[in-house]
């Protein structure tokens, strides 16, 4: 990490956005950039906790999908879906998940064309000790407050609902 900057870069942005663009979009940028810059954040630091356990996030979320679910198994196809990314990024995670002993491939029962990944009990494991760790320090969200959070949550729900993500009544 290099030392802090002594100004705001979002902040000139926006200046910068409004003196060349005009005033339609400075909001906007400063919260899209923001946003991003957020997520960089949360995933540095989410990864770094993870580390210990040989997780990255993404491993973990899929990891906590089989954990969560009702045999401890699902297709890819629908890991993928509730995911929300690609096939071939499940693939990938599996991949390593499976490298790791966390996971492994094995033939639907009623679907031959189908690949279901299925937690192990050493996955079970490091998934526990992961979600414990990740909990103490609240998914890396400091600093702020859970009100915070949740106002936070019901704005960008706003946006992925938009986006088609779920139904509005879900």
């Amino acid at each position: 990490m290099t030392a802090p900057l002594p100004f705001d870069p979002i902040a000139e942005g926006k200046r910068q956005w409004e003196r060349h663009w005009g005033p339609d979009a400075v909001s906007a940028m400063g919260a899209v950039t923001s946003i991003m810059r957020a997520q960089q954040i949360l995933l540095g630091r989410l990864n770094a906790t993870l580390q210990p356990f040989g997780l990255t996030f993404p491993r973990y979320e899929a990891l906590m999908l089989l954990y969560y679910s009702r045999r401890g198994s699902l297709p890819l196809g629908k890991m993928g879906d509730r995911l929300q990314v690609h096939r071939a990024s499940v693939t990938n995670v599996v991949d390593r998940l499976e490298g790791q002993g966390l996971v492994r491939r094995m033939q639907h029962e009623h679907d031959r064309r189908a690949i279901l990944a299925e937690i192990t009990p050493e996955g079970r494991r490091v998934a526990k000790a992961a979600t414990e760790r990740i909990n103490t320090v609240q998914l890396a969200s400091a600093p702020l407050a859970t009100e915070q959070l949740d106002e936070l949550f019901g704005l960008l729900r706003t946006l992925r609902i938009d986006e088609g993500d779920f139904s509005g009544d879900a």
